[in-house]
């Protein structure tokens, strides 16, 4: 699967904004989507992520009810919208696919198979 990821840009803190990402070439709907993020200096990590099986979303905590991940299947896209921003959530953001979908697979990183190019996200206090 290739991915495009485009939505990123500067936010002031409080404010919103929605990423959105393109899949292409193979079965896009048998993969589970995700969204991770790397900050200056930290190690990458998971945001949100979407079950291909039974749609479920799953959040880290430090997002979680201010973030939501959303796929339209027809378009062969996954969103994320981002509400109530803050300075922490400042990082490059990059969308995944994975041909698992379990819980346990999905909030592990080695089964996370494709990543799109990365969109920055700035916010500012």
């Amino acid at each position: 699967v290739q991915l495009q990821a485009s939505g990123g840009g500067l936010v002031q803190s409080g404010g919103s904004l929605r990423l959105s990402c393109t899949a292409s070439g193979r079965a896009y709907s048998s993969y589970s989507m995700g969204w991770f993020r790397q900050a200056p200096g930290k190690e990458r990590e998971l945001v949100a992520v979407k079950s291909y099986r039974d749609g479920k979303s799953y959040y880290s905590d430090s997002v979680k009810g201010r973030f939501t991940i959303s796929r339209n299947t027809e378009r062969n896209t996954v969103y994320l919208q981002m509400n109530s921003l803050n300075p922490e959530d400042t990082a490059v953001y990059y969308c995944s696919a994975s041909p698992y979908y379990s819980y346990s697979d999905l909030t592990s990183a080695i089964r996370w198979t494709d990543w799109g190019q990365g969109t920055l996200v700035t916010v500012s206090s």
